[in-house]
C-alpha cells in the first residue's frame, strides 16, 4: 500500500508528457469509433441535413465519456471483462442474446468497413476494388492473429494520427466558422422523418456495443501487459482510476471532434452546392474534388483506409472478447494461438465472413442499415446492464458510479431508447 501511494504521488507521473505517454485503450476505443461506416454516416449528415447536426457532437461527448468510463473502470476494478461481468450478473439467456447480436451488428460491419476501405484506395490508386479487399483482409487477419497485444496496441494507436486528415479538410475547405460555431452552440431541431432518421443514425454509430466491451477488455490487457495478477482482483488506487478516466475522455474528445470536422467539411461544400446524393464516403470524396480541389480529395479518401485499420481489430476482438468472456473461454490478444484457439478463431471467421460479403457483392449500405438496426436493439440493455454494474457496491466498492455519471448514464439509456425506436418508425423516411 505504501508503494502505491508514493507511487501515485511520484511527480514524474503528470504534465503533457506523461498524459501522452497514459493514453491507451481510452484514445485507440475512442478513434475506432470513427470507422469507416461513422465517417459514411457523417458525410451523409452534412451534406442532406447541413449543419443542423453539428450541436449533437456536444451531446455525445459527454454520454460517450461516461459509459466508456463505466466500462473502462469495470474492467480495471474486477480484472474481468465486460462481457464476463454480464455473464456473471444477468441471466444466462440474456447474456448469451446479448453476445450473439453483438457479434452479427459486429461482422455486418466488418464488411461495410472493409468495403470503405477498399472503395477509398481504388479512388487514389486505380486497383480493382476486389483486390483491395482481398490485400486489407490478409493484411487484417494476419497482424491480429501474429502481432502480440504489445505490437498491435502500439501500431493501432499511432494509426490514431490518420483521424486529422479529417481536421485538416475542414480547413482546407474553408467554412464560415462563426456559422460553424453557432450551429454547434444552437441546437436545431427538424420534425421531419429524414433529419430524424439522421440524428438517429448518428447517435446509433457514435455510441454502439463493440465499443463497451473493447474498452473494458483493452483495459484488461493493459493490466496484464503490465505483469498485475488479475484473479480474484478487487479495487484499483486512485491513480489507476485517474489515468484511466484522463485516457477514456481524451478518447471521446477526439472521437466526437472527428465526427464534427466531417460533418463541417461535407455540409459547407457538398450540402452548400445541393449535392445532397451521396450515400457513402466515397461519394463524398469524389464529390469534394472539384469544389475543393485534389489535396481535400487525397485526404478525405486516404483517412478512410486509416480508419479501417484502426477500426476493423476493434470490431473482430471484441467479437473474439464477447465469445470468449460468455463461455469462459481462455482470452486475450497476449494470448499465443495455440493457448487460445477458440479466440483467435472467431476473429479469423468474423474477417472471412466480412470478406466474403464483398466477395458476394453484398451492397455495404444494407450491411450498414442491419449492422445499425442491431446495434441499436442491443445497447439499450447492455447500457443498462453497465450502468448497474458500475453501481454494485461489492463488484465496485469505493469505485461505483457518482451520482453525475448516473444522471448521464440513464439519460443516455433513454436517449438511445428513443433511438432505437425512431430507427424503425423513420428509417427512410422524407
Amino acid at each position: 500500500m505504501q508503494a502505491e501511494t508514493e507511487r501515485d504521488a511520484d511527480p514524474r507521473r503528470a504534465g503533457l508528457i506523461y498524459f501522452i505517454r497514459n493514453l491507451g485503450p481510452g484514445l485507440i476505443t475512442g478513434a475506432a469509433d470513427d470507422d469507416p461506416s461513422g465517417i459514411s454516416t457523417y458525410s451523409v449528415a452534412g451534406t442532406t441535413t447541413g449543419l443542423s447536426t453539428l450541436w449533437l457532437a456536444l451531446l455525445t461527448t459527454p454520454m460517450m465519456a461516461v459509459i466508456q468510463g463505466m466500462c473502462a473502470r469495470i474492467g480495471l476494478v474486477s480484472g474481468l471483462g465486460l462481457a464476463a461481468m454480464i455473464r456473471k450478473t444477468c441471466p444466462a439467456w440474456l447474456a448469451y442474446t446479448l453476445a450473439a447480436i453483438v457479434i452479427i451488428a459486429n461482422t455486418f460491419n466488418v464488411g461495410a468497413d472493409i468495403a470503405g476501405m477498399a472503395g477509398s484506395a481504388n479512388l487514389v490508386i486505380g486497383i480493382p476494388v476486389i483486390v483491395w479487399v482481398l490485400i486489407f483482409g490478409a493484411v487484417l487477419i494476419l497482424s491480429q492473429i501474429f502481432f502480440s497485444y504489445r505490437m498491435l496496441s502500439k501500431v493501432i494507436k499511432y494509426l490514431t494520427i490518420a483521424l486529422l486528415a479529417y481536421v485538416v479538410t475542414a480547413f482546407v475547405v474553408h467554412p464560415n466558422w462563426w456559422t460553424v460555431l453557432k450551429h454547434l452552440f444552437v441546437p436545431e431541431i427538424q420534425l421531419n422523418g429524414h433529419w430524424i432518421t439522421t440524428v438517429m443514425g448518428v447517435l446509433g454509430t457514435t455510441i454502439t456495443p463493440y465499443l463497451f466491451f473493447w474498452q473494458a477488455s483493452l483495459v484488461v490487457e493493459e493490466e496484464k501487459l503490465l505483469g498485475r495478477n488479475l484473479s480474484g482482483r478487487r479495487g484499483a488506487t486512485e491513480r489507476e482510476i485517474r489515468d484511466t478516466h484522463s485516457d477514456v475522455n481524451a478518447g471521446m474528445i477526439y472521437s466526437n471532434l472527428i465526427m464534427f470536422f466531417i460533418i463541417v467539411t461535407t455540409a459547407t461544400t457538398l450540402g452548400a452546392h445541393g449535392r445532397h446524393d451521396i450515400t457513402s464516403a466515397q461519394d463524398a470524396a469524389r464529390a469534394l474534388r472539384p469544389l475543393a480541389g485534389n489535396f481535400a480529395y487525397l485526404l478525405f479518401a486516404l483517412g478512410m483506409v486509416g480508419t479501417g485499420l484502426l477500426a476493423i481489430p476493434a470490431l473482430s476482438g471484441s467479437s473474439a472478447y464477447v465469445v470468449a468472456e460468455t463461455f469462459a473461454l481462455r482470452t486475450g490478444l497476449d494470448q499465443p494461438i495455440r493457448k487460445a484457439r477458440q479466440f483467435y478463431a472467431v476473429i479469423l471467421v468474423g474477417m472471412i465472413l466480412g470478406i466474403l460479403m464483398n466477395l458476394i457483392h453484398v451492397d455495404p449500405i444494407k450491411a450498414l442499415f442491419w449492422s445499425a438496426v442491431l446495434n441499436g436493439v442491443a445497447a439499450v440493455p447492455i447500457i443498462v446492464a453497465i450502468v448497474i454494474i458500475a453501481n454494485n457496491q461489492s463488484i465496485m466498492g469505493r469505485w461505483k458510479s457518482s451520482l453525475l455519471a448516473n444522471i448521464w448514464g440513464w439519460f443516455t439509456v433513454a436517449l438511445m431508447g428513443v433511438a432505437a425506436i425512431s430507427l424503425f418508425v423513420f428509417w427512410n423516411q422524407q
